[in-house]
């Protein structure tokens, strides 16, 4: 078992994803991008009812915590889960948040 002082680092790591998640409209975007697999930042202001510049400050803050991943195609960047391993992490705190 994990101790916070033989590793905090990983705590901190930890830590950084919930932080980042902790916000409704970064949220929003997590579970949209696991419902859609990917979702540019026009599909984000619609269902998030928001500006470009907000959208794209959440996303930098998602990016920052390797949550998400973006990639260009053209003039648009598609965002997606970061891997599988994020995607199945997100899921799990996604799926128990929203079960009724």
């Amino acid at each position: 078992m994990d101790v916070f002082r033989t590793n905090p680092e990983l705590f901190i790591e930890k830590s950084e994803i919930l932080k980042a998640l902790g916000h409704p409209q970064r949220l929003c975007i997590v579970k949209m991008l696991c419902d859609k697999e990917c979702a540019t930042v026009s599909d984000m202001q619609i269902c998030l009812d928001e500006i470009q510049p907000t959208v794209s400050q959440h996303l930098s803050k998602l990016k920052l915590a390797k949550i998400i991943k973006g990639e260009r195609d053209g003039n648009n960047i598609n965002y997606s889960i970061f891997n599988e391993a994020m995607k199945k992490k997100v899921k799990v705190i996604i799926n128990n948040l929203f079960e009724d």
